[in-house]
């Protein structure tokens, strides 16, 4: 069906971890449209920051907390009226052998990349089709599609946020409401320090990335890839013979993840990702007393 116009330069846009990233070039991309940007992370002084330079405003939010969740997209609608995009944007990707990760590493991942757009969908999308209206873009990965060896979990989130995301289009579908899943290769953020890109991969900026969120809300398009010519992936994967695919994944070394990764270069990374969920944790802890 066809959608009703979303006008960017009257539009409120809602974006998950706003304050880095893919989060903080998108919310500048909706900016130069004219809409009225709301960046939301876990790190407030970071979306802070980053909201001063496009001209938005900067929430709170926890995304694994439907709590935390719902008080952020109250805060959006009480100064700003009503959310016309929602981009589940925030993410984590841990990197590491299966066996030898933490199971409250693994539960971060599933939360934040998973449970983050259950809530935000939930929280969001029943006001939008009240109105007739409105767009939430979920920022899932080509690791949705392709298995990658040291990111089991993070597969498996992303995945999970692909099917999640085309399962709910299809439940609103006639609401005027639309459900967009944008499917990035490797990009040049935190998420991907201390690996070595290229070497046959693609790999984009978080800018090429934002543009792609950007233009979904005039096409609708179920599923955008990035870069674009990553549509084929599908007709490549159905019509090549397993072994010929596992001798082109050897060549583009897909094991990097493994056995390639810089550990100076992204302990900050992962400092980060521990430390928040560490801060998940206590709150867990505090909200269960």
């Amino acid at each position: 069906m066809g959608y009703p116009a979303i006008d960017l330069a009257e539009s409120v846009v809602l974006i998950t971890g706003g304050g880095r990233g893919i989060g903080r070039a998108t919310g500048a991309a909706f900016a130069a449209h004219g809409a009225s940007v709301c960046l939301a992370d876990l790190d407030l002084p970071a979306a802070q920051e980053a909201a001063v330079d496009i001209g938005g405003a900067a929430f709170s939010v926890d995304v694994t907390s439907r709590a935390s969740f719902d008080r952020c997209v109250n805060e959006v609608t009480d100064q700003l009226r009503h959310i016309d995009v929602l981009v589940n944007n925030a993410g984590v990707m841990p990197l590491g052998g299966f066996l030898d990760e933490p199971d409250t590493l693994s539960a971060t991942t599933l939360d934040v990349n998973l449970w983050g757009l259950i809530h935000g969908m939930r929280l969001v999308l029943p006001a939008m089709i009240e109105r007739g209206s409105g767009h939430v873009v979920n920022v899932a990965s080509m690791a949705g599609k392709l298995p990658v060896p040291g990111m089991a979990v993070y597969n498996a989130s992303k995945f999970a946020a692909r099917g999640l995301s085309l399962a709910v289009r299809e439940e609103i579908d006639g609401t005027g409401v639309s459900v967009t899943v944008v499917l990035p290769s490797a990009v040049r953020t935190d998420l991907a320090s201390g690996v070595p890109l290229g070497r046959g991969m693609p790999t984009v900026g978080p800018e090429q990335v934002a543009r792609a969120i950007v233009g979904s809300v005039r096409t609708r398009r179920a599923e955008i890839p990035v870069p674009s010519y990553l549509r084929l992936f599908d007709v490549v994967e159905a019509l090549v013979p397993d072994p010929l695919l596992r001798v082109g994944r050897r060549l583009i070394d897909d094991r990097r993840a493994l056995t390639s990764v810089d550990p100076d270069a992204r302990r900050e990374y992962e400092q980060r990702v521990a430390d928040q969920a560490a801060i998940r944790a206590i709150r867990k802890a505090e909200a269960d007393r």
